[in-house]
């Protein structure tokens, strides 16, 4: 049974601060650059909060945990951000341009409470690995500020969609709370206060698994958060504040869910030779070429060649490889056994083309272990194709990977059956932001 509940969010006044000078994206998406411009926008901006900058007498009575502290009790002192008077839900909507094209979408759900699960309850899914590092950092910033900022991006399913219908009206009127962010995205939230509609939504609710689109580190941090709270206490109260997370919910029945690829640059691979490299591959991938004659004829190769990728990619699995000279797509072999190749893979992720990126042609074709990948040598990722290609064209990488994206069904099918895929195998977007709601468990 999924636990949702209604809460008295902090948010911000709208009279005293403008919210798209004070809201955020989410910690791991904020650059150096748009941590200094946040900083700029409000003295009442999040970033002081979300991801302060550290500074070179930081201590343990004064860090970027302890200025974050005191920031939220002044803002609070001060009526920057208000208390709501009666628990509600909040109907929460992004209207956003699809990247690459000329279409908008609006995507809709709604923000709450959920319990914090273990994994091994069978009620909350993971999806992706975590990393240690960014669950220590929102640790430490969580037991200063006993607040959760940032939303968890938390998918359903209920194809009679008994909660979009219920909060429709809702969202229908004026939003009370709209801030457009830098990406072009139009965030609006509307409180929902109504006890009967409250209780219908956890009703509908009470059937669900929940699978974690986004948010992973934070949700095994409200965890960790959540098991030191009861060692500190006896007896075990499960209606404290630290057993509940703040949740966006969002059905994958309803319209506007979107995945992006995320793309992998390798560099600083010893003797990287991208013909013996496909080469090597020969036996497992049928591989065509896009060849171009000087960067002028770069684009209509490029289109070609994406076009290409996502084709072959509907009817199986299917990769592109850029090494600033050409395109190649690898597409699996029809007689490729990959029971063999991957033994130790489950048969329900062996056909993804994450899955067979990491393990035949970056571990097996050119030696980048999943040890070597967890710590961080040799890949990066890229949403942005550009960005991918720009950075093998400059030098300061050998080959871009390039991805079609997973779909919705397929990721939440993986992970209700217990499998986990590699960390930035999706790319939910666009972002929730950080700040438009508050769940401080004072």
């Amino acid at each position: 049974m999924a636990d949702i509940f209604p809460f008295q969010a902090y948010r911000y006044d709208t009279k005293r601060v403008r919210p798209a000078d004070v809201l955020t994206q989410p910690y791991d998406k904020i650059t150096p650059a748009m941590q200094q411009r946040y900083a700029r926008s409000s003295p009442y901006n999040l970033i002081t909060v979300e991801k302060g900058e550290p500074r070179p007498s930081d201590s343990p009575s004064d860090s970027v945990y302890t200025r974050a502290e005191q920031a939220l009790k002044q803002w609070i002192a001060e009526g920057i951000l208000v208390r709501d008077s009666r628990p509600g839900i909040y109907a929460y909507s992004q209207e956003y341009p699809v990247p690459g094209s000329s279409e908008r979408r609006t995507r809709s759900g709604f923000i709450a409470l959920g319990r914090v699960e273990d994994y091994s309850a069978g009620i909350v899914f993971r999806h992706e690995y975590t990393l240690t590092g960014p669950k220590a950092d929102r640790l430490e910033l969580l037991r200063h500020t006993r607040t959760h900022t940032g939303q968890l991006f938390m998918l359903y399913t209920d194809p009679r969609r008994r909660v979009d219908t219920l909060l429709a009206s809702a969202a229908s009127a004026v939003a009370p709370v709209e801030a457009r962010d830098e990406y072009d995205v139009v965030h609006r939230l509307w409180p929902v206060f109504d006890p009967a509609v409250i209780d219908a939504v956890r009703k509908a609710m009470a059937d669900q698994k929940l699978v974690i689109a986004d948010g992973h580190h934070r949700y095994e941090t409200a965890v960790a958060y959540r098991d030191e709270r009861r060692a500190e206490s006896p007896g075990r109260d499960l209606d404290a504040p630290h057993e509940k997370v703040m949740m966006t919910f969002f059905n994958t029945r309803s319209e506007g869910l979107l995945i992006l690829p995320t793309h992998r640059v390798i560099a600083d691979v010893a003797g990287f030779n991208p013909q013996a490299f496909r080469e090597k591959m020969a036996a497992t991938f049928d591989q065509q070429a896009f060849s171009f004659s000087d960067k002028a004829s770069l684009a209509p190769i490029l289109e070609k060649f994406r076009r290409e990728l996502a084709s072959r990619g509907s009817s199986g699995p299917t990769i592109g490889m850029y090494t600033g000279h050409s395109f190649v797509l690898f597409s699996l072999k029809s007689t490729a056994d990959l029971a063999a190749l991957l033994p130790d893979v489950p048969p329900a992720l062996r056909e993804l083309d994450v899955v067979l990126l990491h393990r035949l042609l970056l571990d097996q074709g050119l030696g980048i272990t999943p040890a070597a990948v967890a710590a961080g040598r040799y890949l990066t990722y890229e949403r942005d194709i550009s960005v991918g290609l720009a950075a093998v064209d400059e030098g300061r990488a050998q080959a871009c990977f390039l991805l079609n994206p997973i779909g919705v069904e397929t990721t939440t099918e993986i992970a209700l059956s217990g499998q986990v895929l590699p960390q930035k195998s999706t790319d939910f977007f666009p972002k929730l932001l950080s700040g438009i709601a508050l769940y401080r468990m004072d």
